[in-house]
């Protein structure tokens, strides 16, 4: 059985909860291996939706096993309101599975993500202020706390003190702000310890042992490729390894048992926070886009930014993440247009001032700041395909826009969304075989 990997192939916010979903029926792990809870993941059942955070969107199977992995960072307040607000519905959290090597993000991470944002001013990343950044940057300087540090009281406040030394001068002779108390650190933490404990394992012997038993594995990323640390649009990115590689990194299972990187993208392209892109709509296009594919933050309720697909982000994702697969959502939104716009170029600003068109992504982030879409118009189609149960049941101009971005991808689009709906998903091929 295989090793999957599901990432997203543009900024984020493409659905990769409803492709999780709808492989999930077929698996017995789904493990997230990256970010915190600045992601968010929207599961549609029936008339019931979930909107997840840091908990795997396969939760919602009863016969999954979901694991959170060591590269994920842990807020434990968050995490545990998310669990009691699912048990609440009816949702299982019991298998729950938390890595005893992933990092916690502490109640002062929070507080010096807000400050240090506000304090950029006009050079401030867009963060959603979650502690996020703060807590990974512990974990890079060696200082931070991880899941098994909160099980004895000692070692925890060693750490604890360990961490908010630099913090502490900083808050109070450069924010000028009081200190974060250590007592009270820890003692929040020991509080959420409790509860945590029954939950936390080896996950990496867990899921390796169990990919070497035959078992199944969904790897399941935040974020998404354009927000990749190393990969993405920097500095306007996320603070982890969004793309396939974090998978192993992330969860501990090396690259030999991974099968299929399959990439999730909409049919157009949508942004949230700062950061250039190019196909941006700061017009009634844009608006129709948002209103019409209810583009707004599950985490936050921010309005994202709207734009038509890009097929040089599309065939970088497919170059950075070895994507086998692409999952197309929202094809319906889309529906009524006349003409679809497609980004197939960009014409970017070098260096000596010249003006270049290209067909790839640039590296140079000020290449890619200054660069202007270069569109190729395909028709649109009236006709409703909510209902479609197949590919042979869409218009003719519909699958045309489909095999298009396919072949401008680079890679073969293998399951279509139709709609917002659990079941309104059209496959082209199995994505488990």
């Amino acid at each position: 059985m295989p090793g999957i990997v599901i990432v997203g192939a543009q900024w984020g916010d493409e659905g990769k909860g409803k492709a999780t979903d709808l492989i999930g029926s077929r698996m017995d792990y789904v493990a997230r291996f990256n970010g915190g809870n600045n992601a968010g993941h929207t599961v549609v059942v029936g008339d019931q939706t979930y909107a997840l955070h840091l908990l795997p969107s396969g939760i919602i199977h009863p016969r999954l096993t979901p694991v959170i992995g060591n590269g994920v960072v842990i807020d434990p307040e968050a995490l545990l309101s998310e669990i009691d607000g699912l048990q609440a519905r009816g949702v299982d959290c019991s298998k729950l599975k938390i890595s005893e090597a992933a990092h916690i993000i502490a109640p002062f991470h929070r507080r010096l993500d807000k400050v240090s944002e506000r304090f950029l001013g006009s050079h401030k990343i867009g963060t959603t202020g979650r502690g996020i950044g703060p807590a990974y940057v512990d974990k890079v300087n060696r200082v931070g706390i991880r899941v098994h540090d909160l099980f004895n009281a000692a070692h925890l406040r060693n750490k604890v003190e360990a961490s908010l030394h630099q913090k502490n001068l900083m808050l109070e002779k450069i924010y000028d702000l009081p200190p974060v108390d250590i007592d009270q650190t820890v003692d929040e933490l020991l509080k959420a310890a409790e509860r945590l404990k029954p939950y936390v394992a080896n996950t990496s012997l867990l899921l390796n042992e169990a990919l070497d038993a035959g078992k199944s594995v969904l790897f399941e990323g935040g974020q998404a490729t354009m927000l990749d640390v190393d990969h993405g649009t920097y500095p306007f990115v996320t603070s982890s390894n969004c793309t396939s590689g974090g998978a192993c990194t992330g969860t501990g299972v090396g690259p030999a048992k991974i099968d299929r990187v399959i990439g999730v993208a909409k049919a157009y392209v949508t942004r949230v926070g700062q950061g250039p892109f190019p196909t941006e709509l700061e017009n009634e296009s844009g608006e129709w886009l948002r209103k019409h594919g209810h583009e707004f933050g599950v985490t936050t309720g921010r309005p994202r930014r709207c734009g038509w697909f890009d097929a040089l982000v599309s065939r970088y994702a497919t170059q950075v993440n070895g994507l086998t697969d692409i999952v197309l959502t929202k094809l319906d939104v889309l529906t009524g247009l006349e003409s679809i716009p497609v980004c197939v170029a960009y014409d970017v600003t070098m260096a000596d001032g010249s003006t270049a068109r290209v067909d790839h992504m640039p590296t140079d982030q000020a290449e890619f700041t200054s660069a202007k879409p270069v569109y190729q118009e395909f028709p649109g189609w009236s006709e409703d395909i909510q209902g479609a149960r197949s590919f042979d049941e869409f218009p003719a101009k519909a699958k045309d826009y489909v095999h298009r971005l396919e072949d401008l991808s680079g890679c073969r689009i293998s399951a279509i969304g139709s709609g917002a709906g659990r079941g309104q998903i059209v496959s082209l091929r199995s994505l488990v075989d």
